[in-house]
């Protein structure tokens, strides 16, 4: 069966996200005052061939805990549907 995975990766909340602040600092710039605590993270879509959407799950979880994901500094969310 053919599978879509959308991953989202984000910095753990505990750390410091540059690139969100630098994000944040210019939105205030352009007067967007009201925009607050921006984190910036990304995402991902992998298509998966898997006989069931619980392997289809474990093998992208699989791959973003040995490769897409830097576990140390990032947490990341699967959601798995049918392509």
């Amino acid at each position: 069966m053919h599978f879509v995975a959308h991953i989202n990766i984000m910095p753990l909340k505990e750390l410091l996200d540059p690139q969100g602040k630098a994000v944040n600092s210019s939105l205030h710039n352009l007067g967007l005052t009201q925009i607050q605590n921006v984190r910036v993270g990304k995402h991902m879509t992998l298509n998966v061939e898997a006989k069931d959407k619980a392997e289809a799950e474990a093998l992208v979880t699989d791959a973003c805990k040995k490769l897409l994901a830097n576990l140390v500094m990032e947490s990341f969310e699967v959601n798995i549907t049918e392509a």
